[in-house]
């Protein structure tokens, strides 16, 4: 049901007005150019819910990883849309003249009803280039995307301003609410939950372990999820504000939860200097990695860190099937909880575990991997950086797994 969720929301938010408007008695550049702006309006309706940052509607939807990749296809299927608007408008007026056609376009002689339109697909039209620049530093990145918020603003008005008729006040009106409630309840941390610092261990010189302590209601991850944290300032820890994704390692009876932290950007980088009592804001739970008791023998992958939704899982569950372990790290120090994954290995026969110090080089995956009958109603899951990731996705599908049984989480949410 999952599967058709989203596909099925986003064809109906792009459809229901275009359908309701659908013109009659006019040409075609006309009807066309009347058509795709509404489609297109229903399509950036459906991307902007996709965007919401909830953790109820992220479960029911597949999850956050999910929604993001539809919120980016909905996005761009709307602006190509959105192209052709305006041209199939001069198209219909170059059929009685080019002086026709220039009026019907021109943001200087259509007054703020053409203007609005024109502002609202080029700030479109920044943002979505912005939104593929990945190298640009990441907090840059997230100020200049507010371009396409602009664009929905703007767009807004320039439904209003052709004097919209009353049964689709819903769609502007519904594309300013999502806005708000993800800037409100997601980005200005309205609706996390507030925890404060309460331990902090260095477990590798580059990975460290977080208790942290709830300070109203608590949130209850299950095995594998992730929350996004935002870390206050401490008399000496001076880090960054905003929202990351970190894996819950474990959670304890009194609603403490324990993340592991490695030191791989800024922020995180920042985070090693953390101490106790620094105050933290968290949401979610999100993700579904995991989530479901497997059916059959499994495939797990991880990276590094993305040792961290594995080692949950195995905390708290009793496997049913066997599994096999592929634990690729560059050295010891960048592998904390070896000790902890050989004992779970020995108290438990259908765990096998695999533990490879792969040094500076990329890990031989090719070389690594079983043998494609070895692979046969294997259910795999992977977890690391998003090269290694990717990498094995690519060696197992040409081993013959099926995609829907090649699982992995990533945490870029650009």
């Amino acid at each position: 049901m999952q599967r058709w969720s989203i596909p099925a929301l986003t064809a109906l938010f792009g459809l229901l007005p275009a359908w309701w408007a659908f013109p009659q008695g006019v040409g075609f550049w006309r009807s066309w150019a009347i058509f795709s702006g509404w489609l297109a309006s229903g399509l950036l309706l459906a991307s902007l819910l996709l965007m919401i940052r909830e953790p109820r509607l992220a479960g029911l939807l597949g999850g956050l990883q999910r929604m993001y990749l539809w919120h980016h296809h909905a996005g761009v299927l709307a602006y190509l849309l959105l192209l052709t608007h305006p041209l199939a408008l001069a198209a219909d007026g170059w059929q009685h003249s080019p002086h026709r056609a220039w009026l019907a376009i021109s943001p200087w002689q259509g007054g703020a009803t053409i203007a609005t339109g024109w502002l609202a697909l080029l700030l479109m039209m920044a943002g979505l280039a912005l939104a593929f620049a990945h190298r640009i530093p990441y907090e840059l990145w997230r100020r200049l995307h507010h371009l396409l918020s602009a664009s929905t603003l703007a767009g807004a008005a320039h439904l209003l301003l052709l004097g919209l008729p009353q049964p689709l006040l819903w769609l502007p009106a519904l594309a300013i609410g999502f806005l708000l409630w993800r800037f409100l309840r997601a980005d200005r941390g309205l609706g996390a939950r507030p925890y404060v610092v309460d331990r902090v261990a260095r477990l590798s010189g580059t990975v460290m372990e977080v208790t942290l302590r709830p300070l109203g209601e608590a949130l209850h991850p299950n095995g594998g999820q992730f929350l996004l944290a935002a870390f206050g300032e401490g008399i000496h820890y001076h880090g960054c504000r905003e929202y990351h994704p970190f894996t819950v390692e474990r959670t304890a009876a009194n609603g403490a939860i324990v993340l592991a932290i490695k030191s791989l950007g800024d922020c995180t980088g920042a985070l090693q200097d953390l101490e106790p009592g620094v105050a933290v804001r968290l949401q979610g739970p999100f993700g579904n990695f995991l989530d479901r008791e497997p059916q059959g023998p499994g495939l797990w992958i991880a990276g590094g860190i993305g040792i961290t939704p594995f080692l949950s899982v195995l905390q708290r569950r009793t496997l049913r099937y066997p599994v096999r372990l592929f634990y690729l790290y560059r050295s010891g120090a960048d592998a904390p909880y070896l000790a902890e994954l050989e004992a779970l290995a020995g108290n438990c026969p259908l765990l096998h575990i695999e533990c490879i110090e792969t040094g500076a080089d990329n890990p031989d995956l090719e070389a690594l991997l079983p043998a494609p009958a070895d692979l046969r109603g294997v259910e795999c899951h992977i977890c690391g950086p998003a090269p290694m990731a990717m990498s094995a996705a690519v060696h197992l599908r040409r081993r013959g797994v099926a995609p829907e049984r090649i699982h992995f989480e990533q945490f870029d949410f650009r």
